[in-house]
């Protein structure tokens, strides 16, 4: 009997791993004792790729390991999240999502493979970042009134860039072009805002909806120039370009990120990457280099609080795909 005891307790032993012997602890204090990899669902360049080369620093600091940034672009932002979805849930790959790869995507493609809030479990809010309207310097409109005007002068004559047609960026252009009575042609691009914008920057597009930390710096070297934010308020890393409302258009939707793991992580795990997450974003190095980009600082009270978040974004944004009709294979 008590040879059948020592072998059993021997394979029951053996069945646990290290990290299943720590979150066996109910804390996680050991956790993690190896690199974490953050997966960007996009190409280097664009605003998700910024905000996690700022946190990343101060994550590594506060988990005491190394925090390595794996861009997985394509399709939208689908592919990286397909990668986090399927990635090992132990506290190891983490997934830096947006409104655009949580609450668009999942409404915009009828046949979709994963829905975010059955196979991810939502941390935390990290930041909400404004978008803006950039425009070629070449073009002769200095507002927003001038540029209206000029697209109604050249009806489907004007293009503009878009990492997709479900991206908030494309959404956001439709919007403005059914509100102002204009057309305009999409370019599509792959990875991001980071491909558009260089499409921008080369005149290949005439004009695009971005992430205002995509585009404030090159709007300031006069490589493109910033027509209006879209925020309730100007921002202060650029006070001089005026709002989408201050000029008449009633567009304040920003574009929020947030830290999701994949369904089972263990929970000590997801209550310490919830407690990283909202201490890092008080990091004095984080908060000044995102307040030079733009970028406002969000931090969700708890897990539950951005579960419920991230719900409502997704009831939003299906009635408004719905309503327009853009649903797609």
């Amino acid at each position: 009997m008590k040879q059948s005891r020592l072998a059993l307790a021997v394979l029951f032993a053996a069945a646990l791993s290290p990290a299943s012997l720590v979150f066996a602890q109910g804390k996680g204090d050991e956790y993690p004792s190896r690199p974490v990899r953050m997966i960007v669902p996009f190409a280097p360049g664009g605003a998700s790729d910024t905000v996690g080369r700022i946190i990343q620093p101060a994550m590594a600091d506060l988990l005491k390991q190394q925090v390595v940034v794996d861009n997985r672009g394509g399709a939208a932002g689908n592919i990286g999240v397909e990668v986090a979805v399927r990635a090992n849930p132990d506290g190891y790959n983490f997934l830096l999502g947006n409104i655009g790869t949580m609450a668009i995507n999942p409404n915009y493609y009828t046949k979709f493979p994963y829905r975010p809030l059955k196979d991810l479990i939502p941390i935390t809010q990290v930041v909400d970042v404004p978008g803006c309207l950039v425009v070629h310097p070449s073009l002769p409109s200095k507002n927003l009134k001038e540029f209206i005007a000029h697209l109604k002068a050249n009806p489907g004559k004007l293009n503009y860039g878009a990492p997709a047609p479900s991206s908030a960026n494309a959404l956001e252009m439709v919007s403005f072009l059914r509100a102002t009575g204009t057309s305009a042609v999409e370019i599509a691009y792959k990875g991001g805002a980071g491909p558009a914008m260089i499409g921008l920057l080369g005149n290949e597009v005439n004009v695009m909806f971005v992430t205002f930390s995509s585009a404030v710096n090159f709007a300031k070297q006069g490589r493109v120039r910033m027509l209006a934010v879209i925020s309730p308020d100007r921002n202060p890393a650029y006070p001089e370009i005026p709002t989408m409302r201050e000029q008449g258009i009633n567009m304040t939707v920003g574009s929020w990120q947030g830290l999701f793991v994949p369904k089972g992580t263990p929970q000590p795990v997801v209550n310490k990457l919830y407690r990283v997450g909202v201490d890092m974003m008080k990091d004095p190095g984080v908060t000044k280099r995102l307040g030079e980009s733009g970028i406002t600082i969000v931090s969700s009270k708890s897990p539950a609080d951005f579960v419920a978040f991230v719900k409502a974004e997704t009831d939003r944004f299906a009635k408004a795909i719905k309503d327009a009709n853009l649903k797609t294979e």
